[in-house]
């Protein structure tokens, strides 16, 4: 596989829940932190996602925003 995307994080799926029109995919990486990502169910299906299948965290983004307290 081969991206223009910087930031390409690999993990493990842990949950997935489907909704009517939009899937939330739930990631843990190996240190344990985990993403999520909202995604359309058509393409949920078609990747055929599952909780313990290895998968790919794929952010492109032409802003990062960084905040503190």
């Amino acid at each position: 596989m081969k991206l223009s995307a910087r930031n390409v994080l690999k993990g493990k799926i842990v949950k997935v829940t489907k909704g009517a029109v939009n899937t939330e995919v739930l990631l843990e990486l190996p240190g344990g932190d985990q993403v999520v990502s909202m995604i359309s169910k058509q393409s949920a299906t078609k990747l055929g996602l599952k909780s313990g299948k290895k998968a790919y965290a794929v952010i492109k983004a032409s802003n990062v925003m960084i905040a503190v307290d």
